[in-house]
């Protein structure tokens, strides 16, 4: 039997207090490993060891090559040795991109911290969220506080990214973009120190143990063979693209309009506070509800749709803010759906397989993006985002909105 009958609805059994005292080390760590002072100016920094928009496009398709490569492989290791384990090797690959970066001096040299990147973002991708979703089990019996559990998770990612943000940006501004690469490390170490510390949940241990083989097929077969996760697949896919999308290109619109270096920190803090925010209402909207899901995807396109034709900067950030927003708060929901739908044993893994399809869909569209944006400007290049918008959010109406019988779930 699954956990979806097995367990998940099980009513809470265990103090609320004990989960929140759990989660306490993995809180601290997440909110250190968001202190990322170079982001705002990344791509200002970019600019001035030789970058151009399309060889952003490239950087960005050269570490989305590298994650999908890593991540089914990182998935199967957390679920069969650690998922702490492979949370803190995620963090020595963050440690060593940032100072290779910080240490760049041309294209070929920061690809390079891009791609050690890509082996962070593979690691990181969905070893969280099975952390946080097999502890809230384990310690209540039932998964009906993950939304909320994973909602503050990304309060906390977006709280340290919006900070890191405007101090990135007043630090680049008086001293200098590459300063803010080496300013970072000492928060990834204080990562390192709150995981090793996180208890971590071993309810991916219980079952007999199977040959690396079998892992291999049980979870690939479950990804493909049960119905429902294909459309959840598609759902997740088109809300981490359309994400993925605004954070790595959504500076470009400040390059295009001129701007000062000074307002890429608080730009970034904009899009950075989308994850407190859509963590914070994760858990609040109900997207079982046909008007909710319907109110997000028509508030979600029309702001796509903006970004192709303004050219003022608060608009633009604003619009930004919205659909990052939508995506936040769809993704969640998604996500739980996805873990809802799968065995503990192989539950990283899986999410690691839906994680590195979304990076095989995100390169494509990296590489476009940039090649449109160098020839005809971001603004026209903004229309492929439009196209994921609207796939997403038909992707998000039918799998939140259609009746979630038995035989669906198979």
């Amino acid at each position: 039997m699954s956990e979806l009958t097995s367990t998940v609805r099980t009513p809470p059994t265990v103090p609320a207090a004990g989960l929140q005292r759990r989660l306490v080390s993995l809180r601290v760590g997440v909110f250190l490993q968001g202190f990322w002072l170079w982001v705002p100016v990344e791509k200002l920094f970019m600019t001035e060891i030789g970058f151009d928009a399309a060889t952003i496009g490239l950087m960005a398709a050269a570490y989305a090559a590298v994650v999908p490569l890593v991540e089914v492989f990182s998935g199967v290791l957390a679920d069969r040795w650690s998922r702490r384990g492979v949370l803190i090797l995620s963090g020595v690959a963050l440690l060593l991109s940032v100072l290779v970066a910080g240490l760049s001096q041309n294209v070929t040299t920061y690809i390079v911290a891009a791609l050690i990147l890509g082996v962070y973002f593979a690691m990181y991708s969905g070893t969280v969220e099975a952390m946080v979703y097999d502890t809230v089990l384990e310690e209540t019996g039932s998964s009906t506080g993950y939304e909320k559990e994973l909602g503050r998770i990304r309060v906390l990612e977006g709280t340290a990214l919006v900070l890191s943000a405007l101090a990135g940006g007043w630090l680049a501004e008086v001293t200098s973009s590459r300063l803010t690469y080496f300013l970072t490390l000492p928060f990834t170490v204080g990562f390192l120190i709150a995981v090793a510390r996180f208890r971590e949940p071993r309810l991916h241990q219980l079952d007999e143990r199977r040959s690396l083989r079998e892992h291999l097929r049980v979870t690939v077969s479950t990804v493909l063979r049960r119905g429902r996760l294909v459309p959840i697949a598609v759902a997740a896919v088109g809300t981490a693209v359309i994400l993925q999308g605004i954070f790595e290109f959504g500076p470009l619109w400040l390059i295009d309009l001129s701007s000062a270096a000074v307002l890429y920190g608080p730009f970034w803090a904009g899009l950075m506070l989308t994850l407190s925010l859509g963590g914070f209402l994760a858990g609040r909207l109900h997207l079982d509800r046909r008007p909710i899901v319907a109110g997000l995807v028509v508030i979600a396109i029309p702001a796509a749709v903006v970004l192709s034709f303004s050219r003022d900067l608060a608009v633009l950030t604003a619009a930004m803010m919205v659909l990052a927003t939508v995506m936040v708060v769809a993704g969640i929901h998604v996500n739980r759906l996805l873990h809802d739908a799968v065995d503990s044993t192989v539950r990283t893994g899986v999410a690691s397989g839906v994680s590195a399809l979304s990076w095989m869909v995100f390169l494509p569209f990296a590489l476009t993006f940039g090649a449109v944006s160098k020839d005809a400007g971001v603004h026209s290049a903004n229309w492929l985002l439009v196209a994921v918008t609207v796939l997403a959010g038909a992707a998000i109406s039918w799998v939140t909105l259609r009746p979630r019988s038995r035989s669906w779930l198979r």
